[in-house]
């Protein structure tokens, strides 16, 4: 007959571990299904015809437009732009020029025309990109972000931001009717060569798989301690020893 004598309080605290564990793991899964379900509404999306503002804004009243291709005709009001410090897909670090554009008879539009190299952050340096007439812009409609944890809050009165917030732009930029998402503007090329649009990020990781597989496996080698140690005191065998 086995024998199996746990000790009591390891027990508890074994139990309430892999509970912990288990259920870290099982987070994991569920997060690699969402993940898995947003990849392939991206890859699905990316690729279709561009809409046009109005379209865009019908379908953002029922739902994520994220990464929809949309396109809009308009004049940029180059004297309200905002600089915001980042990456370009290199890793090269500069500014990403976001500027309002005013189509004809609807809401402006705050449009993420791009990267430039830190150089040529001020607009003055970049003349030939600060165009006065009607431009089209086709691009993808990205929703607002906020400062994550490690991230620094933007400062407008001084000029420095850090994440592209639609509310905290719109204010800067003076404009109280805005559409409710930014428009990153593709890789057609701007007079002058900058701003470098197609900047978007449409890869995504996906390290949930092996994070599960963390939990799940941190889960096993906590049992497997909890039976060493049991065995090796002699609290739990197959069968008692014969006498």
């Amino acid at each position: 007959m086995p024998v199996f004598r746990p000790y009591p309080v390891m027990t508890v605290a074994t139990l309430v571990a892999l509970l912990i564990l288990v259920s870290l793991g099982n987070w994991q899964m569920r997060r690699l299904t969402w993940k898995e379900d947003l990849i392939a509404s991206v890859e699905a999306r990316v690729d279709l015809p561009p809409v046009d503002l109005h379209a865009a804004l019908v379908e953002s009243g029922e739902g994520d437009i994220s990464y929809l291709p949309v396109t809009v005709t308009g004049i940029f009001d180059h004297d309200r732009e905002v600089q915001v410090f980042g990456q370009d897909l290199d890793g090269v670090p500069g500014y990403f020029i976001y500027t309002p554009l005013t189509p004809r008879n609807l809401p402006t539009v705050i449009v993420n025309r791009g990267f430039v190299p830190q150089e040529l952050k001020d607009p003055a340096t970049r003349p030939e990109g600060q165009v006065g007439a009607a431009e089209t812009v086709t691009g993808l409609a990205r929703p607002s972000r906020e400062a994550g944890a490690f991230q620094p809050a933007n400062d407008p009165e001084a000029g420095d931001w850090y994440v592209a917030n639609l509310d905290e732009m719109a204010e800067a930029m003076d404009r109280q009717n805005i559409v409710p998402f930014f428009v990153d503007a593709d890789a057609s090329p701007n007079p002058g060569g900058w701003p470098l649009g197609g900047q978007t990020i449409i890869t995504f990781r996906n390290p949930h798989l092996g994070y599960a597989l963390t939990w799940y496996g941190l889960a096993l080698t906590l049992l497997g301690v909890y039976v060493a140690v049991h065995i090796g005191a002699g609290r739990l065998a197959l069968r008692r020893s014969s006498q």
